[in-house]
């Protein structure tokens, strides 16, 4: 039996097809779209080619459950904002001893990334504009209410998540956002990657390869 038809070839196409549902903002320029690293970016870059807009990364990192490290505790932003969720910290038992040696760990990695995708380039301002945000899918939403949480902190006036792909509920996952797009909501969800025929996960190289070609070199204008 050949597998079921998938809604998207790979995060490019996920990009480009999610720019189609945000064509509405077309002509504004007071708009900036920011992924989260890494397997948003593709697809960030994608819609904002295809509409014109600023672009640029926002680091957050998922806190894993010890043991578990694909199910979140919650997340952490780069500017230290941290999101729980309480429901899975419950059920799984895990301590705030766990807890803090998860956030030390993570917090450790958002710096080194900040320092290998930036690579001293300053991020874009957020005061005052439309932000749309962007992540090639969302499962329990923990890395996304830290993104949103944190630039609703830095000024953003609206907040609209873009995603190619997530649960039935998640139009009301994030109360923090002003707007949520989302054209792929399977049920049952079941992950996902499940949404792409291609979905390898991106290395650090190729997130830098992927910034090479949309940012001038560091320290050039």
């Amino acid at each position: 039996m050949s597998p079921p038809d998938r809604p998207y070839r790979d995060r490019t196409d996920a990009g480009r097809r999610l720019s189609g549902h945000l064509s509405h903002l077309s002509g504004r320029n007071d708009v900036v779209v920011l992924a989260l690293p890494r397997g948003g970016i593709p697809v960030g870059v994608a819609v904002a080619e295809a509409l014109g807009f600023p672009f640029d990364i926002f680091l957050v990192r998922k806190l894993g459950v010890p043991g578990q490290p694909e199910l979140a505790a919650g997340a952490i932003a780069a500017d230290g904002t941290v999101v729980m969720n309480d429901d899975i910290i419950a059920h799984t038992h895990t301590s705030p001893h766990e807890l803090e040696a998860v956030i030390a760990r993570e917090t450790t990695e958002l710096a080194r990334r900040e320092g290998a995708y930036r690579e001293g380039r300053p991020a874009l301002a957020v005061a005052g504009k439309t932000v749309v945000v962007v992540d090639d899918g969302v499962a329990t939403g923990a890395t996304m209410r830290a993104a949103l949480s944190t630039l609703r902190r830095l000024g953003a006036a609206t907040l609209i998540v873009a995603v190619p792909v997530g649960p039935g509920e998640v139009a009301t996952d994030f109360p923090d956002a002003d707007s949520v797009i989302c054209p792929v909501t399977p049920h049952p969800f079941r992950g996902v990657g499940g949404a792409y025929d291609d979905f390898t996960q991106l290395t650090d190289r190729g997130v830098q390869s992927i910034l090479a070609g949309w940012y001038p070199p560091a320290g050039n204008p």
